[in-house]
């Protein structure tokens, strides 16, 4: 069986190293495709390959095609679309993703950005504390549940809100769960964004929640740009100087936000929530262990398509 890893951003060399570990020990091999600067390098890399481990690159129904006995693709990492599903599962390939391994560097990243706003960006001017003041989680998953655990050391009253989750079982952590996205933003100074980029998400967070939130709101978004509606974010940062936006993943409309906010906008030039030694290498291995389990056992405990 031969494995592939396809990284137009590579892992770490330790995390690159366990991986092979991992997968030589199954009596299987491991091939790199790394900086990879063309589709047509990626395709000609993926016609021979049973599997395919991948972090941010972009598999769809090109590359399927071209990976006649695929059977298995692993995004190390939570989120998954960048990975065409329906090709995927047109094409007989299971997909799966690895939930929880990048959860605490994205959650401590977080907190980062929340620490970085409310000091005002560290430039010397008087800021604020984050102790008792009010933290809404949205979407309460594996992320979530470790941003829960640091706002609870910060000393924060923490709120959260998530469509699948029953109440009792966000309130065993010792938070407060909400049954709504509106009530969610109008109860929390701080509102940490963790919904996934879905047809039913894209551009929900818009107006009508961020304006309702309270003074001095800041909403931090480690999750994905699609789901801001972003001229809506701008209008609310137009009326209310006193709202605050901080991201991973830079918008679209990062050029006007950054002319106009200064001091109340931050992004970072490239999203870095998993970009720590540890979340490098626990993705890595852990898709690689799916990938043995599902190529000798069949396990599919982790698939994301049907």
């Amino acid at each position: 069986m031969k494995i592939l890893i396809a990284t137009e951003k590579p892992f770490a060399a330790p995390a690159v190293n366990a991986i092979r570990q991992v997968v030589e020990t199954a009596d299987m091999t491991l091939t790199l495709l790394e900086k990879y600067t063309e589709k047509a390098q990626l395709l000609n890399a993926v016609t021979d390959v049973d599997a395919i481990i991948i972090r941010s690159d972009i598999i769809d129904s090109e590359v399927f095609d071209a990976a006649g006995q695929l059977k298995i693709v692993v995004r190390a990492g939570a989120g998954y679309d960048n990975v065409d599903l329906a090709s995927a599962t047109a094409h007989n390939v299971c997909v799966m993703n690895t939930p929880g391994q990048n959860a605490n560097a994205v959650a401590e990243l977080a907190f980062g950005l929340m620490v970085c706003g409310v000091r005002n960006f560290f430039n010397g001017t008087s800021g604020t504390e984050m102790k008792d003041k009010t933290l809404g989680i949205h979407a309460y998953g594996n992320v979530g549940r470790c941003v829960a655990r640091i706002a609870r050391g910060f000393g924060m009253e923490v709120y959260a809100f998530d469509p699948f989750l029953s109440a009792e079982t966000i309130e065993k952590d010792g938070i407060r769960a909400l049954s709504s996205a509106a009530e969610l933003y109008s109860v929390s100074r701080f509102v940490s964004l963790h919904i996934p980029a879905t047809a039913e998400t894209k551009n929900s967070i818009g107006y009508d929640l961020l304006i309702s939130m309270p003074k001095n709101a800041m909403l931090v978004n480690t999750a994905r740009k699609e789901v801001i509606h972003e001229a809506e974010l701008l209008k609310v940062m137009d009326i209310r100087p006193d709202f605050k936006y901080l991201t991973d993943i830079m918008p679209d409309c990062h050029p006007e936000l950054s002319e106009k906010f200064a001091g109340r906008y931050f992004s970072t030039p490239k999203k870095i929530g998993a970009q720590t030694a540890e979340a490098n290498n626990n993705a890595g291995i852990a898709a690689a262990e799916q990938i043995v389990d599902f190529l000798k056992n069949g396990n599919e405990r982790f698939r994301v398509n049907r």
